[in-house]
């Protein structure tokens, strides 16, 4: 079994995620393409991702191929988290992962609906009936919030309390359970921002409208085989359990893509790893380099097992629902964390010792950094305890 040591896969990490100064792009759909799809749980950390990874971008050249080439889209993926995705890419999202997700948001839902008690006849088919109506107003307006959609469409204003009798009970309106259906299924997808680009409040328009030219249906194996393949190229080798994490599928569906695949099982450090078999060379060991990685950046929530990367850093560097925070990286491992302060700041705390070269690779991010930002300030979504401290 051929044998794939860290510095070997830390030599892909630099190269393939454009984190090496010699591999960054000058496009944005570029560096999505070579990361699959970017995170963007926190709408922040797609243009953060971009700029670490860019020459010459700044934040507008990410909002053009959001909004204007349309290029670039986000939507509700794997483990129903937020990416945004290559366009192209859309039918084998949509086939592998968003039809099964829209079925089983429909179903949580409609339980909800029913334990509330508030809907006679088929749930089923009353919630069919409100995405219909929402969609016909969408394409009316053409673009809208969910604020707007809600007045066009009474029922979107049904109250549901999904923790009857519980102290952090809450009743919500439906609104947002049918959009994610509707976005889940391809039928309406997220527009501009009502901000700023780190602002999370969205304007959804009538895929029609958003993608004129539509896309051609994919079937579901053969986009699941597709989505694996690109993985494995871009964070292959690894294990399996690694690809089953990040994708969310089932341990089942995930081997029955990989036999459609020609691959090789590859040691990696005792554990067993698998690699395309047409990608066994050895990539070259790139120049040093450093970046300023954004919390949930595709790069670490790429693989689930991270100890060849992250060292005994997790307890600083996750919260306790394991998401990861800012992140500062040297040749391919986490050295330390960063925080943007209020006053626009960019502050660091490492949490290895590095040598002085390294320092000034380092000082050149948090310059870059610091110019992507600009005026924007981007509030977190969530804390790590590094970024609280480095933050008080």
């Amino acid at each position: 079994m051929l044998s794939i040591d860290v510095a070997q896969r830390r030599a892909r990490l630099a190269t393939r995620h454009r984190l090496a100064p010699s591999a960054r792009s000058t496009d944005p759909v570029d560096i999505a393409r070579s990361m699959v799809v970017l995170h963007a749980t926190d709408p922040a950390t797609v243009y953060l991702s971009v700029g670490a990874r860019g020459i010459d971008l700044t934040p507008v050249d990410v909002e053009k191929a959001l909004y204007d080439d349309r290029t670039l889209l986000r939507l509700l993926a794997m483990r129903r988290t937020m990416f945004v995705a290559p366009t192209e890419l859309l039918p084998v999202l949509q086939a592998s992962t968003c039809d099964a997700l829209a079925h089983k948001q429909r179903r949580a839902y409609g339980r909800y609906i029913e334990q509330a008690g508030v809907v006679d006849g088929d749930i089923q088919s009353w919630l069919s009936d409100v995405e219909a109506e929402t969609h016909t107003a969408l394409l009316a307006r053409g673009a809208a919030t969910g604020v707007q959609l809600s007045k066009d469409v009474p029922r979107l204003r049904t109250q549901i309390d999904t923790a009857p009798g519980k102290s952090y009970s809450k009743p919500t309106s439906i609104t947002t359970w049918v959009l994610v259906v509707l976005g889940a299924e391809g039928r309406i997808v997220r527009g501009r921002p009502n901000g700023s680009w780190a602002s999370s409040q969205y304007t959804w328009a009538p895929v029609e409208t958003w993608l004129p030219q539509g896309f051609s249906p994919v079937p579901a194996e053969q986009a699941r085989v597709e989505l694996v393949r690109q993985w494995l190229r871009a964070f292959g080798p690894a294990p399996v359990t690694d690809l089953k994490w990040w994708t969310g599928w089932t341990l089942g569906e995930v081997r029955k893509a990989l036999a459609h695949l020609d691959t090789v099982e590859v040691d990696l450090d005792g554990v067993t790893g698998i690699l395309l078999a047409d990608d066994l060379d050895p990539a070259p060991t790139p120049e040093p380099w450093a970046a300023l990685l954004p919390a949930l950046d595709p790069t670490p929530m790429g693989w689930q097992s991270r100890d060849w990367f992250l060292g005994p850093h997790a307890e600083a560097l996750f919260d306790r629902n394991g998401n990861i925070g800012p992140t500062i990286w040297a040749d391919g491992r986490i050295v330390g964390g960063w925080a943007q302060r209020s006053d626009g700041e960019v502050v660091t705390g490492l949490l290895e010792d590095i040598d002085a070269d390294t320092r000034k690779l380092i000082d050149a991010e948090i310059d870059r950094t610091t110019t992507w930002f600009g005026e924007v300030r981007a509030i977190p979504r969530f804390r790590t305890p590094l970024q609280r401290e480095l933050t008080a």
